[in-house]
């Protein structure tokens, strides 16, 4: 993995202004998910290990908060699966010695039947798990776990979790037009969210390219009605739309380190690193005539995804 572990901060539907922490190889991952945006797990593991340095993670997130803008949240995530690393926890503890930006980790939830990976996590200020199926059968097809992964004892560890942590729990639910929207997958999203208790259920779909082909993204109205039939006041996870209140740094490596966490498209850039339309063009070109990056269409959007 390369030396830099650190991206942003970057404008983030979910956080705010984030500062981005990345600790396990790019799709390193115990899921392979059917609308991930980074492409096909090339380390598909439930085995966790000391992939980074956590120290030297710790030296860039302190430089990077000593010299950028102030970040609403540090956020570990990244391209891969977090809590495979086996000293997150340590990690969290590190960074907060040094500052009160609130820490959350952003995770599949899968390794939370580990009772390691729970206390890893107890430090952290938020913690956000996905789900995004009713059954085992549905989560099969979704996320395409490591064999070593099960629905039920996975959903044993997201309650566990909230019985154990008192931070924010913020879940989110990936819907799919087709696949976990019927009437039957919805109730029983209720009956889990029942069951894990979280803060917040958010709900996100399809708006950027997905690794497999042909997965639809939900329109907004089919969100609200998934909303209406799950309950809990589901949120709806808007892209995000204004730029940030404080500047980001500017350049075609800003544009790349953006890209290589997710496929953006120029307003996604120019919102991110709050630039105009027309630098964010400008950046663009230059990534393109460079040939780093390429054109990938959904919908009636451009993206851009690194070569």
């Amino acid at each position: 993995m390369a030396g830099n572990y650190v991206f942003g901060p970057v404008p983030s539907r979910r956080l705010g202004l984030s500062l981005g922490v990345d600790i396990v190889p790019m799709k390193s991952c115990t899921l392979d998910c059917v609308y991930c945006q980074l492409g096909r797990s090339s380390d598909l593991t439930a085995e966790r290990k000391k992939y980074v340095d956590i120290d030297e993670v710790a030296r860039q997130v302190r430089a990077r908060l000593e010299s950028g803008p102030k970040p609403d949240h540090i956020t570990i995530s990244g391209s891969g699966e977090p809590t495979l690393h086996s000293e997150l926890g340590q990690l969290v503890g590190k960074i907060k010695e040094f500052t009160a930006t609130p820490v959350a980790i952003m995770t599949n939830g899968t390794l939370l039947w580990d009772s390691q990976v729970r206390q890893n996590c107890l430090g952290a200020d938020v913690v956000l798990p996905s789900l995004d199926a009713g059954d085992g059968r549905t989560f099969t097809k979704i996320n395409r776990p490591h064999e070593a992964l099960h629905f039920d004892t996975i959903i044993e560890g997201l309650i566990q979790f909230r019985k154990e942590y008192t931070g924010q729990i913020w879940l989110e639910i990936f819907i799919i037009e087709g696949i976990n929207t019927n009437f039957e997958q919805l109730k029983r999203f209720g009956q889990l969210i029942d069951m894990i208790k979280p803060d917040k259920v958010q709900l996100n779909t399809a708006v950027r390219p997905t690794t497999e082909k042909g997965i639809a993204a939900a329109s907004f109205e089919k969100l609200q009605e998934v909303a209406g039939v799950i309950g809990h006041n589901c949120e709806i996870i808007a892209d995000f739309a204004k730029p940030a209140t404080q500047k980001a740094v500017s350049s075609p490596e800003a544009v790349m380190e953006m890209l290589q966490r997710r496929p953006c498209s120029v307003e996604d850039i120019a919102a991110g690193l709050n630039i105009s339309s027309e630098t964010a063009i400008g950046y663009v070109s230059q990534l393109l005539q460079a040939d780093m990056v390429q054109a990938q269409t959904k919908g009636a959007k451009t993206y851009y995804i690194p070569k």
